[in-house]
């Protein structure tokens, strides 16, 4: 064998012992799902059923609203999607190309959002919400996420893109009669396709996975979503499922792995390309 064939066997080698802490616990998940709960604790490291037993994906459907949860979860995260990316592409591109006085203070107010923790704020919000009668309904938890934390992250990382596109095809556009929205349409966000696909599975991913908003906002069991359902599989005095809470985590995780899966080769070029440029 030579010596460039060592090389490359003991990179995997090495790659493969690297990839064990993140890869093991989601098969360890996927098996369990599979087992029965006194199995689970019979075996607590067992990676392989003894038999593929559909039922504790059945039961989680039959006796508890989880599929009412999972259709709470994926409509929130699908317009927090949306709206995150145009809202964050139009302010990315007025940040990064127009020029209107106090341009950088409202960038820096925009920040704001993202360097607050949601804790800190939460009390206000709550009171503001609660005056509105949006309390126990979805809206909270779609609009704090799109003018939160996640929307301020688009704003900043589609601004650094358009800041590294160069301004001669703006002029190029506006010699061929483009106007401003033009440019933006057309020029601009088919070139931002890296980057808002980077963008959207932060905002799917942020969505999905968010717990505190639902905690303070939600209150009724068919309103909630995924993240505050999970906690839900227990018995009259409060032990849980674990084979009934790993089937749903496994559902639960199965969109989030599909979109990455999917976007990877975008994900990785926008976070390489859209750099710093400040």
């Amino acid at each position: 064998m030579s010596l460039r064939s060592l090389s490359r066997a003991a990179y995997y080698a090495v790659m493969v012992v690297l990839a064990v802490p993140f890869v093991f616990p989601t098969l360890w998940m996927i098996g369990a799902s599979f087992k029965s709960n006194q199995a689970i604790f019979a075996e607590p490291l067992g990676l392989l059923p003894s038999r593929v037993d559909w039922a504790n994906y059945a039961q989680v459907f039959r006796d508890y609203p989880f599929a009412a949860q999972y259709l709470n979860s994926v409509y929130i995260a699908v317009i927090v999607t949306l709206a995150t990316l145009l809202l964050g592409a139009l302010a990315g591109y007025g940040f990064a190309r127009l020029n209107f006085p106090g341009r950088d203070l409202m960038f820096i107010a925009c920040l704001s959002a993202m360097m607050l923790p949601s804790e800190a704020v939460s009390i206000p919000q709550f009171a503001l919400f609660k005056a509105a009668g949006l309390v126990n309904t979805h809206a909270p938890v779609i609009l704090l996420q799109i003018f939160g934390g996640t929307g301020a992250l688009a704003v900043f990382l589609l601004r650094q893109h358009f800041l590294t596109v160069p301004r001669e095809l703006d002029e190029a556009a506006l010699i061929d009669g483009l106007g401003r929205w033009g440019i933006f349409w057309h020029v601009m966000l088919p070139l931002a396709r890296p980057a808002l696909v980077a963008v959207g599975i932060f905002a799917f991913l942020n969505s999905w996975n968010d717990y505190f908003n639902p905690l303070i906002y939600l209150n009724s069991g068919e309103r909630f979503t995924l993240p505050l359902g999970l906690q839900g599989f227990t018995d009259p005095l409060g032990g849980i499922f674990w084979n009934l809470t790993l089937a749903a985590s496994t559902l639960a995780t199965l969109p989030l792995l599909l979109a990455f899966l999917v976007a990877q080769r975008h994900f990785v070029e926008s976070l390489t390309s859209s750099g710093l440029k400040g």
